[in-house]
């Protein structure tokens, strides 16, 4: 069913493009293609707008955009440099690779045992919980709805005491909670909170200036707005209920960023650690982010943060290679790496519609699948470009 669903696609894209000269074919099936599904995104009503980036190491090849940041007639339209609240993708481009900037340093080790940063944990039964099993979502621990009220010391009290957790790195058990964790893990490492170091340490070196915790005010005319608790638009306040009890600060989600800065994001990990002469990250430390670890006898393949393969991979597509990955967030956004292919695809959208997950999931696979169709070419791992 896949193969015919991906045969489709590429066939409505050649479609697409039949009446241009061969010299603008491809450039006509780019646009009319991805901007086409869109378009008919927006019609049927589950976004009201939503950026594309397509690239590789050595830049943006491709972006599209459709739809206007707010619901007024006048709101400005949808651009790259649109801020938007990327909700889980803060897993993977603050949290975890903050933890692995500590990794790095020197200051944390993989194998380090929950009890040493959390004593907390002591004399429970988390006690063989490590920092990798919370990288990874095997560490056992459920999600838990956090108070308002001294909430991140009565989160950790609560998880804490959880009773019949899975023996730790049998299972992959996504939760929130474990990058909750990692994000105090980082401050007590530190000093620093997460917001901070990642500014440090990350953003400020790749040039990252629309990437952010807690927007200001001033900003509130180039964010989009996310749907929150009774249909009320939150505009420059991250979602994410429990992020918000914990200060708009959180390893799990509250990061604004634009399509733009997640490109050179991406263009750094294509080039190794590397962007505009400074390396943000080793290649060993790349390398250990990307190895994938099985779980679920082998049906579910995750790296340290990033998702490889497993009932959350669909903007993987069907023409990503086996060494891509990437992670979606709940506010419509997703991004997909493929250092194989030497492509990345980055959607970030103003989603409406909640109820049903299969269109945005669909609208993710196809847009990927598109993508690797026309954009990519295949790479020998470890060469090309590293002084970016």
């Amino acid at each position: 069913m896949r193969t015919i669903r991906t045969i489709v696609i590429i066939c409505l894209l050649f479609r697409a493009s039949s009446l241009f000269a061969a010299d603008d074919l491809l450039d006509a099936g780019r646009a009319s293609t991805i901007d086409y599904m869109l378009e008919r995104a927006v019609a049927k009503g589950f976004i009201n707008g939503g950026v594309v980036v397509v690239g590789n190491r050595s830049g943006v090849t491709y972006s599209a955009s459709r739809g206007k940041i707010g619901f007024a007639v006048d709101s400005p339209a949808l651009t790259e440099r649109t801020i938007f609240d990327i909700a889980s993708l803060t897993k993977v481009v603050a949290t975890a690779p903050a933890i692995m900037k500590l990794l790095e340093e020197g200051r944390i080790t993989l194998l380090d045992p929950l009890t040493r940063w959390f004593p907390e944990f002591e004399g429970t039964e988390r006690e063989d919980i490590t920092i990798l099993h919370l990288l990874t979502h095997t560490s056992g621990l459920s999600d838990i709805a956090i108070s308002s009220v001294e909430p991140l010391s009565t989160a950790i009290h609560k998880v804490a005491l959880q009773k019949n957790v899975r023996l730790p790195g049998s299972h992959f058990q996504y939760a929130d909670i474990n990058y909750i964790l990692l994000a105090e893990l980082v401050h007590r490492a530190t000093g620093e909170s997460l917001d901070r170091y990642c500014r440090e340490k990350l953003y400020g070196p790749l040039g990252m200036g629309d990437t952010m915790f807690l927007p200001p005010i001033e900003l509130a005319g180039s964010i989009a707005p996310t749907l929150g608790i009774a249909n009320e638009f939150l505009t420059g306040i991250v979602q994410d209920q429990n992020a918000r009890f914990l200060g708009g600060i959180a390893g799990h989600a509250g990061l604004f960023c634009s399509a733009s800065d997640l490109s050179r994001y991406a263009q750094m990990i294509l080039n190794n650690g590397r962007l505009n002469g400074i390396q943000v990250l080793t290649e060993r430390v790349l390398e250990q982010m990307t190895t994938p670890y099985f779980y679920n006898n082998g049906a579910v393949i995750r790296g340290l943060g990033w998702d490889i393969s497993s009932p959350y991979s669909s903007p993987r597509g069907t023409l990503f290679s086996e060494m891509s990955f990437g992670h979606t967030g709940y506010s419509g956004s997703s991004i997909w790496i493929d250092p194989e292919r030497d492509l990345f695809v980055i959607l970030l959208t103003v989603r409406i519609n909640y109820r049903d997950p299969r269109q945005i999931n669909r609208l993710r696979r196809d847009i990927s699948t598109i993508a690797a169709s026309v954009f990519s070419h295949y790479q020998e791992i470890g060469t090309g470009s590293k002084n970016m």
